[in-house]
């Protein structure tokens, strides 16, 4: 698959969840805007910074409303500790497929080991994306401010 594209329906797919269950996307993005963040892993620097700053924006976002919701191929307990560490609020899934949800996604990835690079998307309240940042490497991602601004701007056109 190619990269998503503004306007495509975002690709139906479930993953574990830190703590239990599972995330159904976009499904469970349903009815506010979305922000689904692929990140490389809890020991990248970047990735740390940008779900922890998702993580501190979680109150202003939802007042738009905009939920988020973070996947990367770490295992369980590397995840939770990743949750712990950052007090994340918002749904973080774990044990990725790199491979199926790239080939869904457009998601860049590494193969060796294999991970995803930094990939994030914003989906209109239906599950359209909205817009899509693609990183081939560690840097490059979206963040809380300008998400917050582009949904805004969204909302108002």
């Amino acid at each position: 698959m190619s990269v998503l594209q503004n306007g495509d329906v975002f690709p139906t797919f479930t993953i574990a969840a830190v703590g239990g269950g599972v995330i159904e996307l976009p499904h469970d993005l349903a009815g506010a805007y979305g922000v689904v963040l692929l990140y490389r892993g809890s020991w990248c620097p970047y990735c740390n910074a940008q779900i922890a700053a998702f993580s501190r924006a979680t109150e202003a976002l939802a007042k738009l409303p905009v939920k988020v919701v973070a996947l990367s191929v770490d295992d369980e307990l590397t995840s939770s500790a990743f949750a712990q560490k950052h007090g994340i609020r918002f749904p973080l899934g774990h044990s990725a497929d790199v491979d199926a949800i790239a080939a869904v996604t457009g998601a860049y990835t590494h193969d060796h080991p294999k991970y995803f690079q930094s990939t994030g998307f914003v989906l209109d309240p239906e599950g359209r994306v909205i817009t899509a940042v693609y990183s081939s490497e560690a840097i490059g991602r979206l963040v809380p401010d300008d998400v917050a601004g582009f949904v805004q701007y969204v909302k108002s056109h």
